[in-house]
């Protein structure tokens, strides 16, 4: 007998009954994710989205709030005596980027896709629900189902729902990401940090334009912005702690537009991403007196602009033992993984700022190999959807 058929026949009756229900819900959550990936719609400019997401669940007779802190749903699950208040989150928007994948739910909103998956976390988290109905009297708690737009592009949607309410009466909070980087039915849980701070920043330096001929007479832009490139590397490997994990990245340069003409101006932008604080502290001060300085060496004036984005992501001791136990009620053992911190951004993190939470991982590797998030052809296999509502629904029952 395998180990996995060990760990059902120990399975609580209840909660068999559940993850039962939720096995039968996949062709409807497979149904629901390819209709949202067909559609996607912008962060920050979803419409149809949440109105469907609404009209699922006032079709179960679960009662919804709309335009959560501008678009954002909240739905809520109620039972009679309720223990607990537990809030699980997916997030619904959609990436700036033209779906280059050949499938028959390929998007059909010119230069949107579904690009990171969060399609299949709404999918989800609608699948779970209507398995919490379909079993009612073995659910001990009210749920609070939060859907939340705008996660892609900060200020993001986590803080304007939490400033309307999401939160209120809520004692923990869990959600799942995705992952198609990971093998398809690996769970990955983490205790701490998980996912990174994010930071932005623009460097204008300004320099003497001047004929490429003579460039004693100028003052070469592209040649000051190279050393601050150069100096930046500096922040991680000479004032970081090798043990804290830091990232400091130049993603573009623009200067000129000819080849033989010195121009007055280079812009420079890029991120930071960390964990601790106190490294976020000083990789921002870093960064601006660094440009200024190798600027001013080179005789040339250099401005850095920061942007703060989402602070980094901390998963609480106790609700992250809920995830790892849940589980592994329901997986094999050797498919429940601790997962390393990554450094992408996620706005979860302001929901566990204000009550215990925690997020988890979903391997989700496809057939025939994964593209990363983001890019144009990414993909996930579906049958993740299902482990992330049983995951959830495993949580529930830890109470």
């Amino acid at each position: 007998m395998s180990l996995q058929t060990n760990l059902k026949l120990s399975l609580d009756e209840g909660l068999q009954a559940c993850l039962d229900t939720l096995e039968t819900l996949l062709p409807e959550m497979i149904e629901i994710r390819r209709h949202l990936h067909q559609y996607p719609e912008l962060s920050h400019r979803e419409v149809e989205t949440p109105k469907l997401i609404a009209k699922f669940y006032r079709d179960l007779g679960i009662d919804v709030r709309t335009e959560v802190g501008g678009r954002g749903v909240v739905a809520t699950f109620r039972v009679e005596n309720p223990v607990k208040a537990i809030a699980f989150r997916a997030d619904f928007d959609a990436l700036p980027i033209q779906d280059a994948k050949e499938v028959p739910y390929k998007s059909k909103n010119l230069g949107v896709s579904h690009a990171c998956g969060h399609d299949g976390h709404t999918a989800a988290l609608l699948g779970f629900a209507k398995s919490l109905v379909e079993n009612k009297e073995r659910i001990r708690h009210n749920v609070v189902l939060i859907h939340q737009f705008g996660e892609e592009l900060y200020p993001g949607g986590a803080m304007a729902m939490i400033e309307d309410g999401c939160l209120e009466g809520v004692d923990a909070i869990y959600g799942c990401h995705l992952q198609s980087m990971m093998p398809s039915g690996t769970m990955y849980y983490r205790e701490g940090y998980i996912q990174a701070a994010v930071d932005t920043f623009e460097i204008k330096v300004n320099g003497k334009g001047g004929h490429g001929a003579v460039p004693h007479e100028a003052v070469d832009p592209i040649v000051v912005a190279s050393h601050i490139v150069t100096a930046l590397q500096t922040i991680v490997s000479r004032s970081t702690d090798p043990l804290e994990q830091l990232v400091v990245s130049v993603g573009s340069i623009h200067a000129g537009d000819a080849n033989n003409v010195i121009p007055g101006e280079a812009v420079m932008t890029g991120t930071i991403r960390s964990y601790a604080p106190e490294t976020r502290k000083m990789a921002r001060e870093k960064l601006a007196n660094i440009a200024s300085g190798v600027a001013d060496a080179l005789g040339a004036r250099a401005e850095a602009n920061l942007e703060s984005g989402y602070d980094a992501l901390w998963n609480h001791k106790a609700e992250t033992a809920v995830v790892k136990n849940a589980m592994e009620v329901i997986f094999d053992e050797g498919n429940v993984l601790e997962t390393p911190p990554v450094m992408p951004g996620e706005d979860f993190s302001y929901y566990t700022q204000k009550v215990p939470g925690s997020i988890f991982f979903a391997g989700a590797c496809p057939k025939g190999g994964p593209y990363p998030h983001h890019h144009a052809k990414f993909d996930f296999d579906e049958k993740a959807m299902l482990s992330t509502a049983k995951t959830f629904m495993a949580i529930l029952h830890q109470y």
